[in-house]
């Protein structure tokens, strides 16, 4: 198979997606012969710098391939690591391409507007020579793990709210409460159901010692800069929510708060429940929600939003209606990537269906053994597998956790067989050094209440 003058080899294409260009098998045969270094730093939050040093060809007949796979591998990096500076080292024409695209008016206008947001700061690529590109600076910090005493653990989910009263690692009292946040522009809606939730929770024990919250978002400290639940909230009142949770707790009493992101949560679950680390928790629901704890068991501080970051290169892969890219990971790794493919298998979904309904039926099929369901859930299998490649060119991997309503089932069974059958193929050394597998009993007692009642140390 060839892509941009770059040939590479894939075994086991997506049964419904023959297109499929996956990033990560790509760049591994782009950088095969590729011999002109550059290097890539991303600035965030607190002076955390992180670099990634490869090369390009450098050449006129592959300057389009060049320009393909330092752009994608930019993306990847902002939405895996988060910043508001990007240094491109040792190549010029291609920093002020970046330029451009990073704009209010260029292709990655989102992107641009986006991370000025999150950082409230205008986003800058930085053209630099490659011997002036800045020192790593990074600063992993340990997460939660801590089980003693009267904690709070709060999930606050799109649809409903969920807390437990954890004391000494056991829940003794949890409950769901349906809420609508999204659709709420007034903060106090959100915080007077955070609050709410905290009162209960403390009233099920002696004392409170700490709250750990678990949220959808991206956090800098306790304070959501992006978050789904305040989606309505206008950007002028956006002081209010960033002590949203700190001002909750604040009525609780003089006790410790950590708000960490669901997914760094979920990986964290599994960390605890598996006495393991250098572990990836990949959640496939309404999208794809990612967490990641290191060997040490620290957080590395990145945003892990990889529903944003690029794992498909065909020029005609599916656009995501929010971040207005194509090939990125939420259309590969959630009910959409189960719906878009449902007409590609001959399966007609009624559209007055919500999406959640949409992903029901074919999982309904797929418990009849139905064959059309098969290939999608086959297909999908096969992107993980071949996404898998990318994400550990970013992160060590020992354990892959697959999470979320779409690994439910005969369909999730079935996604988990056949990536690990395409990568015990195609990449036998990295099938040997990492597990993908569902979570255990154990990791589900821990659970996301508990595992976020864990993060204060009290």
């Amino acid at each position: 198979m060839q892509y941009l003058g770059i040939t590479y080899e894939m075994k086991h294409a997506p049964k419904l997606d023959s297109a499929f260009v996956p990033f990560g098998v790509w760049s591994n045969a782009y950088r095969k012969n590729a011999a002109m270094p550059i290097a890539i730093a991303v600035e965030r939050n607190d002076g955390n710098l992180s670099v990634r040093r490869t090369c390009i060809h450098g050449t006129a007949e592959l300057a389009q391939a060049d320009y393909r796979y330092v752009e994608r591998y930019v993306k990847f990096l902002l939405w895996s690591i988060g910043g508001f500076r990007v240094y491109v080292c040792g190549c010029s024409d291609i920093a002020k391409r970046l330029q451009s695209a990073y704009s209010q008016t260029g292709e990655r206008a989102f992107d641009y507007d986006f991370f000025g947001k999150l950082y409230e700061r205008p986003l800058e690529i930085i053209d630099l020579p490659l011997e002036r590109c800045p020192e790593a600076n990074e600063t992993p910090k340990p997460i939660g793990g801590h089980l003693n005493g009267c904690r709070i653990g709060f999930d606050a989910g799109g649809s409903d709210r969920k807390v437990s009263a954890v004391i000494d690692g056991e829940c003794v009292y949890s409950e769901e409460v349906v809420w609508h946040p999204k659709k709420n522009p007034d903060p106090n809606y959100q915080y007077e159901g955070i609050l709410d939730s905290f009162r209960t929770a403390a009233s099920k024990m002696p004392r409170v010692d700490g709250i750990g919250v678990s949220s959808a978002g991206v956090f800098i400290g306790n304070a959501p800069m992006i978050s789904s639940i305040f989606y309505c909230v206008p950007r002028e009142r956006w002081d209010e929510v960033k002590t949203v949770f700190d001002r909750a707790a604040a009525e609780i009493g003089n006790v410790p708060i950590v708000v960490a992101n669901d997914g760094d949560v979920s990986a964290l679950a599994g960390a605890m429940g598996m006495n393991v680390g250098s572990i990836m928790g990949l959640a496939m629901g309404t999208s794809e929600a990612v967490g990641y704890v290191d060997k040490d068991s620290n957080v590395l501080g990145w945003i892990n939003e990889l529903a944003f970051a690029p794992v498909d290169l065909q020029e005609d892969a599916l656009v995501d209606e929010w971040s207005t890219d194509r090939g990125v990971g939420c259309k590969y790794f959630s009910q959409d990537a189960v719906i878009k493919l449902a007409p590609k298998a001959g399966i007609a979904l009624d559209e007055a269906l919500s999406p959640a309904e949409k992903l029901k039926v074919v999982q309904g099929l797929m418990e009849q053994d139905d064959p059309r369901a098969q290939a999608i859930f086959e297909s999908i299998g096969a992107y993980l597998a071949y996404a898998t490649v990318q994400y550990s060119h970013f992160y060590e991997l020992k354990h892959l956790m697959l999470l979320g309503r779409v690994m439910s089932g005969k369909g999730g069974d079935t996604i988990l067989r056949v990536c690990q059958e395409v990568l015990a193929d195609e990449f036998p050394r990295l099938a040997d050094s990492m597990r993908v597998m569902l979570p255990d009993e154990k990791t589900r007692r821990v659970g996301q209440s508990v595992a976020a009642a864990s993060l204060p140390e009290c």
